[in-house]
C-alpha cells in the first residue's frame, strides 16, 4: 500500500450550493439569507434543504424546519427549489474546472475531485485561484467553492471543511497529522450522529483518539471493511474507492396540501413509479420488488410487491395497483399523506437477467416491453411525454422525479 509524500489529490465543495445558484441567477436576493425550500406555499411540516452563507452566518443549517429557521432569522427569504437550475449550473462549473484540470471523480452535485499533476504540486495555492478566478469570470462570483488539498481523497475533503466557505486549505504530508487532530469527529466522512454514539460507547471521543486505534479495531467499529481503509486513508496512505453497486431506482416527495389525500397522492405515486422505471430502464435493468412508503399524521405506512425482473411501466404500474388495494383498505379517505416515495429494488442487469417462462417471458410479457421499447425511444425522439399509460399529471410544484438530491444528479430526460 502506498503512502504518498506529497500532496496528490483537490477537493472541491461549492458553499451553499443550491441557495448560490439562486442568488447568481436573480440579483434580488443577493447578500440576503436565502433559504430553499421543496415548494413554494408549503411552510408546515417542511424544512429548509439549502441555505446561503448569509443565512448559515445567522446560525441556520440544512434540514432545519421552516417554523425554527424563521425564529432564528426573521429576515430570511424562502426560495422554492429550481432543480432543472441547479442541473445546468452543475454542468456549466463542470466545464469550467475542467478547462483548468481533469475531473478524475463528480462525488455529489456539489462536490468533485481531481488528482494533480507535478505543476500543480508544485503551486496549489496557484491552481486553487485560477479555479475560482474562472468560475468567477465565466459564471458569476456568487458562486463560491472551498478546496481541500492532501495525499488523498479523504483527507483532501476533511481539509475542504477547514475554511469553508471561499476557502483553501493545503495539508502536506510532512505537517500531519497535526491538523486533523484539531478538526471534530464529525469532519472525518463516514462519522455522522449515530457513528459518534458509537465510537463513544468505545471510549472514542475525538479524532486523536480514532488515529489511535488499530485498522482492525477500526473494522470493529464499522462492522466492515470500510472502517479498515478509513484508518489508512486518516494516515496518510493512497486508499482508492471501491466500485459501487446500483442497489436500486425510486424517487420520493413531500406532497402539496392539494394533493395529501389517499387519492391524489395515487396519482402522484404512479408519476414518480413511472419515473423511477424510465431511469431503470435507460441503465438496462430490472427490478424483483416495488417498495411503496408514505408518512402520515400518527407514523408511517410501507409495502411491497413483486416484480419478478420486469422493467417496463405496465408491470410496474400493475405492482403499485396490488399494493394501493391494501391500502384504500388500511387508510380511511380522510387519512393525510404527506409524503410518499417508491422504490425499485432487487435489480438484475440486462446481461444477467434470467429467463423464467412462465412468469418473465410469457406472450404478455413480451408484447409489453415491446410497447415500452416503441414509447421511450417516441419520448425521446420529441423530448417529451407524449406518450404514457393513463393519466399524466404532475401535482403542483413541478419537478416530479427530477428532484436533486445531493448524491444524484438528473438528467435532462427526467424532467420530461
Amino acid at each position: 500500500m502506498r503512502k504518498p509524500e506529497t500532496i496528490e489529490r483537490l477537493y472541491l465543495d461549492f458553499d451553499g450550493f443550491f441557495a448560490s445558484v439562486e442568488q447568481q441567477a436573480r440579483p434580488a436576493l443577493r447578500g440576503k439569507p436565502v433559504g430553499v425550500i421543496p415548494m413554494q406555499g408549503v411552510t408546515r411540516n417542511s424544512c429548509i434543504i439549502a441555505c446561503s452563507k448569509e443565512a448559515k452566518a445567522a446560525g441556520l443549517s440544512n434540514i432545519m424546519s421552516i417554523e425554527e429557521a424563521r425564529a432564528a432569522c426573521p429576515g430570511l427569504v424562502l426560495v422554492a427549489q429550481s432543480p432543472d437550475l441547479y442541473r445546468r449550473a452543475h454542468a456549466t462549473l463542470l466545464s469550467e474546472i475542467t478547462a483548468v484540470l481533469p475531473i478524475d471523480a463528480i462525488k455529489s452535485i456539489d462536490e468533485l475531485t481531481c488528482r494533480l499533476d507535478d505543476r500543480d504540486i508544485a503551486a496549489p495555492q496557484a491552481l486553487a485561484d485560477r479555479i475560482r478566478d474562472r468560475i468567477s469570470r465565466h459564471v458569476g462570483p456568487h458562486i463560491t467553492c472551498s478546496i481541500g488539498m492532501a495525499a488523498n481523497r479523504q483527507l483532501a475533503k476533511i481539509a475542504c471543511k477547514v475554511n469553508k466557505p471561499d476557502g483553501v486549505t493545503i495539508w502536506r504530508p510532512q505537517d500531519m497529522p497535526g491538523p486533523l487532530l484539531k478538526r471534530p469527529l464529525s469532519d472525518v466522512p463516514g462519522v455522522g450522529r449515530r457513528m459518534e454514539r458509537r465510537l463513544a460507547q468505545a471510549g472514542v471521543f475525538s479524532t486523536a483518539d480514532l488515529l489511535a486505534t488499530q485498522p482492525k479495531q477500526m473494522r470493529q467499529l464499522w462492522n466492515n471493511v470500510n472502517g479498515e481503509r478509513l484508518w489508512y486513508a486518516l494516515h496518510g496512505y493512497d486508499i482508492q474507492a471501491q466500485p459501487s453497486q446500483r442497489a436500486m431506482y425510486g424517487h420520493g416527495r413531500v406532497l402539496p396540501p392539494s394533493h395529501r389525500t389517499p387519492e391524489k397522492a395515487y396519482s402522484c405515486a404512479r408519476l414518480l413509479l413511472v419515473k423511477a422505471a424510465r431511469r431503470m430502464r435507460r441503465d438496462r435493468f430490472y427490478a424483483g420488488q416495488l417498495r411503496l412508503w408514505m408518512s402520515l399524521r400518527g407514523g408511517g405506512y410501507s409495502d411491497i410487491a413483486p416484480l419478478h425482473q420486469a422493467h417496463d411501466d405496465n408491470a410496474c404500474l400493475e405492482a403499485l395497483n396490488h399494493i394501493w388495494e391494501r391500502v384504500r383498505e388500511k387508510l380511511a379517505p380522510t387519512e393525510r399523506i404527506f409524503r410518499l416515495g417508491v422504490t425499485l429494488c432487487e435489480l438484475t442487469p440486462a446481461s444477467q437477467r434470467q429467463s423464467d417462462w412462465l412468469l418473465n417471458d410469457d406472450r404478455k410479457r413480451r408484447k409489453w416491453e415491446a410497447v415500452q421499447d416503441a414509447v421511450d425511444r417516441l419520448n425521446a425522439r420529441y423530448a417529451a411525454s407524449i406518450v404514457t399509460q393513463g393519466m399524466w399529471a404532475p401535482p403542483p410544484g413541478g419537478y416530479a422525479g427530477g428532484k436533486i438530491s445531493y448524491t444524484r444528479i438528473p438528467k435532462t430526460e427526467d424532467f420530461w
